[in-house]
């Protein structure tokens, strides 16, 4: 039997979450089916629900049509079972009404990459419609089947930017978005030529910051750094990194010309984050764009990756190669320090995209951890494989973010906490192992 709730009510089937028997964690897929739909009283909730499965089948089996995703009524329980579908775990639930309405488009920069992927991932996760760029749309074909089986069809598209720091390399992308989330950038760990590749990466982000100003429906901006921007690990040194840390050693280092480019390490990549985040910025203080500008500043970003057959594994490569005990000189320049889930990451983007404030710095930092404590992690999921290779006795971090607003933006979408060390292994291994 299905009961519909009063004509004067409006339902928006994208906030409903339906009921169902938890498997497993976030980004499991459900098998789940429709044949009884029952729809208790409706109130007003101060929660937007959304939810990965055929809008439509279940607007016409409820012989209801879907209302604008502003209103706040929603019903308050509804069970489902019959109708073959799949829906996803990763449900976002927003707080409050978010700034820019579910189903607008979403540009993602550089799509292919851990991290905006899962960008993507958790946007198409709350009802948005996304486009991806990639330089190269031939290579990256994989995407479109890869949401397109973890999401409704016809939500993400792919559009190619060859070349992003070309005059008008962005024009076509931006129309008709609501909000931009850039992730891609030119810099490699090992850049050498500090000035002339921020001059590449500014001359490119600068280039998107004018299409979105140029673009009338653009109400938000989120762009991604680095904590490598604010601040160079050190482990057993206390360190208090705040929103106004910039990583001025790295800056000073990566430019004292007595030092060979095995001394400077890392330091000029960590430079170049630092010097193009504060490039941006200076272009919001001197432009004064309508939409608001805020960054995600991630650290050691591990979990899952979406498909490993065609992915790289970027920093998360590492817990791989701790597993297969190789490469491991990569741990004397990347050191201990913290860590993010890559799923939660995605999420903060979410969030931060509806920020009505502008001006933030969000440290993308869950927890500290050790390379040693990754490598246990593993020994304790794996205990069949006899032959890991042990690691010296790295030190831990004992640097200390501003971690409030981050979470704050996490709860925001409605997650409590951030997702374990031991979680976000577990799944990386999964799916390095299952490629």
């Amino acid at each position: 039997m299905i009961t519909s709730p009063s004509a004067t009510q409006n339902l928006d089937l994208r906030r409903i979450l339906p009921l169902y028997q938890d498997s497993g964690g976030p980004q499991r897929q459900t098998r789940f089916s429709i044949s009884e739909i029952s729809i208790s009283p409706s109130k007003q909730l101060n929660t937007i629900y959304t939810a990965n499965w055929n809008q439509t089948l279940a607007a016409q089996l409820l012989d209801l049509p879907i209302y604008p995703v502003d209103d706040r009524h929603v019903p308050s329980c509804l069970r489902v079972k019959g109708v073959r579908g799949t829906m996803s775990e990763s449900l976002i639930k927003f707080a409050q009404p978010p700034k820019i309405p579910v189903g607008s488009l979403i540009l993602v920069t550089g799509a292919n990459g851990l991290i905006a992927s899962h960008a993507v991932d958790q946007l198409l996760a709350a009802g948005y419609r996304v486009r991806g760029s990639v330089r190269d749309k031939q290579r990256c074909a994989w995407l479109e089947p890869l949401f397109e089986a973890r999401h409704r069809k016809g939500q993400f598209e792919l559009i190619e930017v060859p070349d992003l720091a070309a005059p008008g390399a962005w024009d076509v992308s931006v129309q008709g978005v609501a909000g931009i989330v850039s992730v891609a950038g030119c810099a490699q760990l090992f850049t050498k030529d500090v000035e002339k590749t921020v001059e590449d990466e500014v001359k490119s982000f600068y280039g998107l910051l004018e299409a979105a100003k140029a673009e009338p429906g653009v109400k938000s901006f989120v762009f991604t750094s680095s904590v490598w921007a604010a601040w160079t690990p050190e482990p057993n040194v206390p360190t208090a990194v705040t929103e106004d840390s910039w990583n001025d050693k790295a800056i000073k280092t990566a430019e004292d010309p007595s030092l060979t480019d095995q001394e400077k390490g890392i330091a000029p990549f960590m430079a170049v984050k630092a010097k193009v985040e504060q490039a941006c910025w200076r272009w919001v203080e001197r432009e004064k764009p309508t939409f608001t500008f805020n960054a995600i500043l991630p650290d050691t970003v591990t979990g899952p990756i979406l498909d490993p057959r065609n992915q790289s594994a970027s920093t998360a490569g590492i817990v791989r190669s701790i597993y297969r005990g190789e490469n491991l000189g990569v741990l004397d320049v990347v050191v201990s320090q913290w860590f993010i889930d890559a799923r939660d990451t995605g999420r903060l983007y979410v969030a931060a995209l509806n920020l009505d404030v502008t001006g933030w710095r969000v440290f993308g930092c869950a927890e500290r951890f050790s390379w040693n404590k990754i490598l246990n992690i593993l020994k304790s999921l794996y205990p069949e494989k006899k032959d890991f290779v042990e690691l010296a006795d790295l030190s831990w971090d004992q640097t200390d973010f501003q971690t409030e607003k981050p979470l704050a933006l996490l709860r925001a979408v409605g997650q409590e906490e951030w997702t374990s060390l031991e979680q976000s292994i577990k799944d990386l291994a999964e799916s390095f192992l299952s490629a």
